[in-house]
C-alpha cells in the first residue's frame, strides 16, 4: 500500500481527529465532574467491558491468532467521531456523547497500547510482541490523536468565526477520508476479502451488537436516564476504525491484521442505525 500508509492514513487520521478538536470546548470536559456517574459508566464500559468481551468471544470463536488481533485491536478503538450524530438521531444525550469520545480519544494513547501489548501475549504472539516498543507506540499515538485534538480545540478558542464556518465543512471531508481508508484497506486484501469477511465477518457483528446491549443494561443497572443510555450504548457500538486501521498498520503492516477492523467498520453504521431507530422513542 506504500504511500497510502505510511502517509495517507497517518494524515487522514490526524485530520479525523484535528476535526474533533475544532468541535471542543472546556465544557466538554468539565461536564465530567458535573455528571460523573454517567461518564464512568460509559468509559468502563468502552475501556474495560468491550476488550474483554471481545477477548472471551475470540478464545470461544475458532479464528487464526492474527485475526483474534485484529479484534482486539478494534475493541481497543475509542469511539468514533460519528458517534455523536447518530447519539443526536437517536434523541440521546449528544453532550456526554462527546465528552466520551474526546476524553476515551485522549486517554488511547495509553488504553490502546496496553491492550494491544498484552493481547500480544495471551494470543501466543509473544514473538511479535518483542519487536513492539510500548513507548514507541504511545509517542506515536499521541503525535497521531492527541497533537491534532487539541490543535482543533486552540483553532476552536483563537480563530472561533472561522472554526464555526469551517467545523460543518471538516466533518465532511473526515467522512470522505474514513471511506477512502475502508476502501484501500480492502482492496489491499482483494484477493482474500471473501475468506477473511467470512472468518471474521460474524465475530465482529457478535461484537458490535453484543456490546451495544450490555452497554445499554449496564447503564440501565446504574440507574441511568433513557438519554444517557442510548449515548452510551451508541459510543461503545461504534469504534474509530481509522485508528485500528492505523494501527494494525503501523504495528503489523495492515494484511491480516486490519480485517476486522474493515469488517467492523461496516457492520457498525448499519446495526447502529437499526439501534438508533429502535430506541429513538425511548
Amino acid at each position: 500500500m506504500g504511500i497510502i500508509t505510511d502517509i495517507f492514513l497517518p494524515l487522514a487520521l490526524a485530520f479525523i481527529m484535528f476535526s474533533l478538536g475544532l468541535g471542543l470546548t472546556g465544557a466538554d470536559f468539565t461536564r465530567v465532574a458535573r455528571q460523573p456517574k454517567d461518564f464512568f459508566v460509559g468509559l468502563i464500559c468502552q475501556i474495560i467491558l468491550l476488550p474483554i468481551v471481545a477477548f472471551i468471544l475470540i478464545k470461544l470463536w475458532p479464528i487464526s491468532p492474527e485475526l483474534a488481533m485484529g479484534v482486539m485491536i478494534i475493541a481497543a478503538a475509542p469511539g468514533g467521531v460519528t458517534s455523536n450524530i447518530l447519539t443526536s438521531f437517536a434523541k440521546g444525550d449528544v453532550a456526554l456523547s462527546i465528552s466520551l469520545t474526546a476524553i476515551i480519544s485522549l486517554l488511547s494513547v495509553i488504553t490502546v497500547p496496553f491492550i494491544v501489548l498484552n493481547s500480544l501475549g495471551l494470543l501466543g504472539l509473544e514473538n511479535i510482541s518483542k519487536d513492539i516498543s510500548l513507548i514507541s507506540m504511545a509517542i506515536s499515538m499521541f503525535l497521531i490523536v492527541v497533537v491534532p485534538t487539541i490543535l482543533g480545540m486552540l483553532f476552536r478558542k483563537f480563530l472561533t468565526d472561522i472554526t464555526i464556518k469551517f467545523e460543518p465543512i471538516s466533518k465532511k471531508i473526515s467522512l470522505i477520508l474514513f471511506i477512502i481508508v475502508l476502501v484501500g484497506a480492502i482492496l489491499a486484501e482483494k484477493n482474500n476479502i471473501v475468506s477473511y469477511f467470512k472468518d471474521a465477518g460474524l465475530i465482529t457483528l457478535i461484537l458490535n451488537i453484543a456490546m451495544m446491549l450490555i452497554a445499554f443494561y449496564v447503564a440501565q443497572l446504574f440507574g441511568t436516564n433513557p438519554e444517557q443510555k442510548k449515548s452510551i450504548s451508541i459510543e461503545c457500538g461504534l469504534q474509530n476504525g481509522t485508528l485500528a486501521i492505523f494501527v494494525g498498520t503501523a504495528l503489523f503492516g495492515g494484511g491480516v491484521y486490519i480485517v476486522p477492523a474493515a469488517t467492523y467498520s461496516l457492520i457498525m453504521f448499519l446495526t447502529s442505525l437499526i439501534f438508533v431507530f429502535i430506541v429513538r422513542k425511548i
